[in-house]
């Protein structure tokens, strides 16, 4: 496994001497979550990532692959090569079982009670105690259950069809995934099965309307990423023929979860959904001080937005009062569908940010930068071992991770 860079930087003291001086710019673009093919991608290949980011000028670009750390080392070499900071970070999906009672939807638009969260920052190499291995490996086990469940019956619905049509879990696996089989693989696998099986494109997509029960699909074969999305939302959601509802012993308990983040060497991070195209919010995120106080009780000090699906008026004012509530922000953008967008974040209706809205996400890449060059240094981050967040030390964080990146930046590039 390769040695984390960081830990060849120079020592704290040293760093900021050798930095002391060098202008900085007030901020750089930065893209703190992207998805990779080691759970599922936009990306064909993860260098496709770094290519797209030498073309945009993304400085600083963070892994967050859904439940696997296993594009780390991939992902920290291609950066290196490609002269981009990288951030190392995963993603889980957890139950809050009372809300999910009553009927409140946390940063999932349509399952009440499943809330999604973050570790940024994590530690490179992953390690974390044999405790909170054993947990995320059964987490992966039961998603890959799931998985297998759920091709059962798209077999059913295959030969029902055509009886020499089958698809295999080990078959997916090996031909469009990496680590984790998930749904839109599964979507993937039934679309070339289409293409591979049927030579014109009308056969093709009649065949697919005949696992739709003769809905006809809006989607053409010449638009993969659509028909990909049209296959999962109607085969492969509630509803569909192939759907397998969830084991809810599944989700882990969101507080074990955030244990093993910072156990990890993470800090835990929400992610928020925020306002959808008919302006409207979850329950839980409809009032911004209530959700502030949620989130500091569970110890949470960090949020990521992923700006495409918000309007900017609204992303403006929900980031400045967390700003200034003193919360560490950092802005995404997902890729985990089969669409290619660029790097570069904008707002809903690919309306550019402003400077302001860059300079505080650009902070919040900071103090994660800051974060990973102090674990690797062998020093407390921004998250004591107790869960405890550095947050009067939050400016000072901002000032040494552009340090380090900087540092980076210059160090690699002169090495080229």
């Amino acid at each position: 496994m390769t040695k984390n860079l960081m830990s060849g930087f120079p020592p704290y003291e040293k760093l900021i001497k050798i930095m002391n001086g060098t202008r900085v710019p007030a901020f750089r673009e930065a893209n703190g979550h992207i998805h990779t093919p080691f759970s599922f991608s936009a990306f064909d290949r993860l260098e496709t990532a770094l290519y797209m980011a030498d073309e945009e000028e993304i400085a600083v670009l963070g892994i967050n692959d859904f439940l696997v750390t296993d594009g780390y080392e991939a992902f920290h070499s291609a950066c290196i090569r490609h002269n981009v900071f990288p951030l190392f970070n995963i993603e889980f999906i957890c139950l809050l079982k009372e809300e999910q009672k009553n009927g409140i939807r946390i940063n999932d638009p349509n399952n009440p009670g499943r809330v999604y969260i973050s570790g940024k920052g994590m530690d490179y190499p992953f390690r974390t105690e044999m405790l909170y291995r054993w947990q995320l490996r059964k987490i992966r086990r039961m998603s890959q259950k799931q998985m297998r469940l759920m091709i059962v019956k798209i077999n059913e619905l295959l030969t029902s069809v055509n009886p020499s049509f089958t698809i295999t879990y080990d078959g997916v696996k090996e031909r469009f995934a990496k680590d984790l089989v998930r749904e839109r693989h599964l979507a993937k696998a039934i679309r070339h099965l289409a293409i591979d099986n049927f030579s014109t494109a009308g056969n093709q997509k009649r065949f697919i309307e005949s696992l739709y029960g003769g809905k006809k699909s809006k989607a053409g074969m010449d638009d993969p990423a659509a028909l990909e999305n049209e296959i999962r939302s109607n085969l492969l959601k509630a509803g569909g023929a192939a759907y397998v509802e969830e084991n809810k012993n599944s989700f882990p308990d969101l507080k074990k979860i955030l244990r093993l983040i910072i156990n990890a060497g993470g800090i835990a991070c929400y992610p928020v959904l925020l306002d959808d195209a008919s302006a409207r919010y979850t329950e839980f995120e409809k009032d911004p001080e209530k959700l502030c106080s949620s989130l500091s009780s569970l110890g949470i000090g960090c949020i990521e937005l992923i700006p495409g699906r918000n309007n900017l008026s609204h992303l403006r004012d929900f980031v400045e009062f967390f700003h200034k509530k003193d919360f560490v922000i950092i802005f995404g953008t997902e890729h985990n569908t089969p669409e290619i967008i660029p790097l570069t974040v904008s707002a809903r209706g690919s309306v550019p940010l402003d400077d302001s809205l860059k300079r505080i996400a650009w902070e919040g890449v900071c103090v994660v930068a800051a974060h990973q060059y102090l674990r690797a240094q062998r020093r407390q981050g921004y998250v004591l071992t107790d869960g405890t967040l550095s947050r009067d030390q939050k400016n000072e964080l901002v000032k040494l991770g552009q340090m380090v990146i900087e540092y980076f930046l210059n160090r690699n590039q002169e090495s080229k």
